[in-house]
């Protein structure tokens, strides 16, 4: 029963937090709010959570990096794969080097594999917090796909950097070639386990639903499941189960394309897995803030002073910023010298752009998560050392590149006068006027071969005709002059806008109907429902 009503506690708590950033008068980083509800909780009641890190790890990170894998844009990043490598392993190795000594020199206290192990955990970025803090200046769409692919596999890379110095710190032995031929073994195997966990499920899937029919709860349950049957059966061959989870998520947006689901089901899928990402991240953000007065004391008893933790908080954030922005900066001399190789024009990066994507580094739920899972005690029973110390440090990495970022990142970008990306709009425009054609066809077919020899068949083609109205309108729309064209966009959008008010009428409609006992609710849900679909293809 204990166990139940924390999970509840969680759950509104992150329910509130939610609420609260909304309601807030001005800009504030949700992780923050969540963290300081998690502190009240600790300080106000007699909540209390004992954290495994082996089952902490298993809860939260599998469906969190699967969820990143599944939707991060593919294109851009086989695109941009070249800096999006440079970014997520070289400067997550660079990093976890880098970092991981000056930690341990500026605090002599705490083992080099432990600096090592808290390098590691720091190195991923959050391209969900920087997409909140971006939200309100103009960011270049690129740069936003970079940041993203770098933080798919970073967060990968960061925590397989974390095993193999949690394993150091554990046994107190480290062979370089050793765990450089481990990393390539476990890497590789991790991400084949991934891949092929996710092609059989969707196969097997495939072969019952044209058996027995689709049914909308039991795909979305078996996509819940993939991301965990990915990383235990990773785990269970010693692979990487980080990266197991990564590579299924990646699968599945690949197979998703040869087996479509219906409507229905995408759109209920879409809906529970974006409740389970703002869950698991706002959890993990309140766990944190309920264990902060804990943490605070105990790692208060490993350094000299206590007016020291923020000098080191503020010292690391620093070493992160310069280190990212080093590496940056070499990466695009990288870049620039490769264009000039091949003859191409030199690339023209502002410099703000390029300071922007070293604020862009911006730590959130899978750095917490990852030192939440720090082991508690060594083998020989005593306890793992600097472990509060640990997490006290990336919280505060955390908060303080949350705050710099919201308040630096919109300084640097606001004004920014950015080239136009009008290339999405054409290639958008192109696969509407294909698939507008595709379906003209198609409802041509059909209505051919359902009213052959039929003496309605005059019926069939009026049908056809009005089914076929509206693509012809976009395929007609295509055709148009610049002017003529911006003059049927805002009619389209005037008519959108006429549409949304109409179905909003209609739905309020039927609940009045609905309230005066006229209508059943049965028929009420299911006139609803359609009434929401076409809502949610307008408003796409």
């Amino acid at each position: 029963m204990e166990d139940v009503t924390t999970i509840l506690v969680l759950l509104v708590a992150v329910a509130l937090g939610g609420f609260m950033v909304r309601l807030s008068p001005v800009p504030l980083p949700l992780p923050i709010l969540q963290i300081g509800l998690g502190a009240l909780l600790a300080y106000a009641t007699d909540f209390e959570t004992e954290l495994q890190p082996e089952l902490f790890f298993l809860l939260f990170l599998p469906p969190l990096l699967f969820l990143d894998g599944w939707r991060i844009p593919k294109r851009g990043l086989f695109r941009d794969a070249t800096t999006i490598v440079e970014l997520a392993l070289g400067l997550v190795v660079f990093t976890v080097l880098g970092v991981g000594l000056f930690i341990h020199w500026m605090i002599p206290a705490m083992p080099l594999a432990v600096a090592f192990a808290l390098a590691a955990v720091l190195s991923p970025t959050d391209p969900i917090a920087v997409s909140a803090i971006a939200a309100r200046v103009p960011i270049p769409h690129r740069l936003m796909h970079i940041l993203e692919g770098e933080s798919l596999l970073n967060d990968a890379s960061g925590l397989v950097c974390l095993r193999f110095a949690t394993a150091a710190a554990m046994t107190g032995a480290f062979s370089l070639s050793s765990a450089l031929l481990t990393f390539v073994v476990v890497s590789l195997g991790g991400i084949a386990v991934g891949v092929l966990v996710t092609l059989a499920v969707k196969r097997v899937q495939a072969l019952l639903v044209a058996r027995i029919g689709e049914d909308a709860g039991l795909q979305i349950l078996v996509s819940l499941l993939i991301p965990f049957g990915a990383y235990l059966a990773a785990e269970h061959f010693h692979f990487s189960g980080i990266l197991a989870a990564v590579a299924a998520g990646i699968a599945m947006n690949y197979a998703e394309l040869h087996v479509a689901s219906e409507a229905e089901t995408r759109m209920r899928k879409a809906a529970v897995w974006d409740t389970v990402q703002v869950t698991l991240n706002g959890a993990i953000f309140v766990l944190l803030g309920e264990q902060l007065p804990a943490i605070l004391d105990r790692a208060a008893d490993t350094v000299a002073e206590v007016w020291l933790l923020p000098v080191y908080v503020v010292a690391i954030v620093l070493a992160l910023g310069l280190l990212r922005l080093g590496w940056v900066w070499a990466s695009l001399q990288f870049t620039i010298y490769r264009a000039r190789r091949r003859g191409g024009p030199r690339p023209v990066v502002r410099w703000r752009v390029l300071l922007a994507t070293s604020l862009a580094g911006v730590r959130g739920a899978i750095t917490l998560a990852g030192v939440l899972t720090l082991p508690l005690a060594l083998p020989d029973g005593t306890p793992f050392p600097a472990r509060d110390l640990a997490i006290f440090l990336a919280m505060g990495v955390i908060l303080a590149s949350l705050v710099g970022g919201s308040l630096l990142l919109p300084i640097v970008l606001r004004g920014l006068r950015l080239p136009l990306e009008d290339h999405h709009a054409r290639e958008e425009d192109e696969a509407r006027n294909l698939a507008a054609d595709a379906a003209v066809r198609e409802i041509e077919r059909v209505q051919h071969e359902l009213a052959a020899g039929r003496a309605d068949a005059d019926l069939y083609a009026e049908a056809a005709a009005r089914s076929m109205e509206p693509y012809h309108r976009r395929i007609d729309g295509a055709q148009l002059t610049e002017a003529e064209a911006e003059r049927f966009r805002t009619i389209i959008e005037i008519e959108r806008s006429l549409r949304l008010a109409g179905l909003k009428a209609e739905r309020e409609a039927l609940f009045r109907l609905r309230r005066a006992r006229q209508l059943e609710d049965g028929t009420l849900t299911r006139l609803v429902r359609e009434i929401d679909l076409a809502e949610t293809r307008l408003r796409a």
